[in-house]
């Protein structure tokens, strides 16, 4: 306390004069119309700014939140897409297979861990039967495929990548529906191979790569990639595709999970109990 009266004191005449200036300074704001409104637009600008900043903080630890529900949005999307049917003309819509009356229910998962180093590479999500997961559902992201679920826990699965030389999945050309086997040779992490493609197929560079639909796990149209190159097979009867892959398999986040209401009744059909 002594010492902020000695500072008082020491520095009377500077106090005094600043008291006087503050003072003068607030009479001629308050006296003169121009002054004041200076002087309110300047408190408006930096009053403004601190809110911005403190908004941009709030909004940038928001962030992870919001990713939530637009993932969660982005369910209710790709539902309605997996579930229009297109026959010629006629454009059927089901009712969003969330609540179980569509053709594909659809879920959302994060990455916990993601292999793409080795040969037979695997991802696990952090979601598992407790979650109405089970094997061999279709797994993709907003921009292609990613695997199928080969293994589950109570709360975590494990998709097998199709970075993973087992990986076999039924893709087709998207121009001419001619289909293929999708494999991977373990090579790059950027390229996957599409075989059996017949050597009268209309196979050309840059031509977009989809699912083919004739199995019960991706709906058919889903992206997989764009061809790179193309070899003819030394039997000279198909082509092997090379597909540069639309996914970033190296850097993966959230994720869709699809399942196929159906798959119990196509299995039963296509092999029958009594066999």
């Amino acid at each position: 306390m002594q010492q902020i009266i000695n500072f008082v004191i020491r520095n009377k005449t500077f106090l005094l004069f600043l008291l006087l200036f503050v003072i003068s300074l607030a009479l001629t704001i308050q006296s003169h119309s121009y002054h004041k409104s200076k002087f309110i637009n300047s408190a408006n600008f930096l009053t403004g700014g601190v809110y911005e900043s403190a908004n941009g903080i709030s909004n940038y630890f928001g962030l992870k939140e919001q990713n939530k529900i637009l993932v969660e949005e982005n369910n209710k999307l790709r539902s309605q897409i997996f579930n229009t049917i297109d026959t010629s003309a006629i454009v059927k819509t089901y009712i969003d297979s969330i609540s179980y009356k569509g053709r594909y229910k659809i879920q959302s998962a994060e990455i916990i861990n993601n292999n793409y180093t080795s040969t037979k590479n695997y991802l696990t999500i952090n979601k598992g039967e407790q979650n109405a997961i089970k094997e061999d559902l279709g797994v993709i992201t907003s921009k292609g495929i990613v695997g199928i679920i080969d293994n589950t826990s109570n709360g975590y699965a494990r998709i097998l990548s199709i970075l993973n030389t087992k990986s076999r999945i039924n893709a087709q050309l998207k121009s001419s529906h001619h289909i293929g086997s999708l494999e991977w040779d373990g090579e790059s992490s950027t390229i996957v191979q599409l075989t059996d493609i017949l050597k009268f197929a209309p196979v050309r560079e840059g031509d977009t790569i989809i699912t083919g639909g004739q199995s019960s796990i991706f709906p058919q149209g889903i992206p997989i990639g764009t061809i790179e190159n193309f070899v003819l097979d030394i039997s000279g009867d198909t082509y092997t595709v090379n597909v540069k892959l639309f996914n970033d398999m190296t850097n993966l986040s959230h994720v869709y999970i699809i399942e196929n209401l159906d798959t119990q009744e196509i299995k039963l059909l296509e092999n029958p109990i009594d066999e």
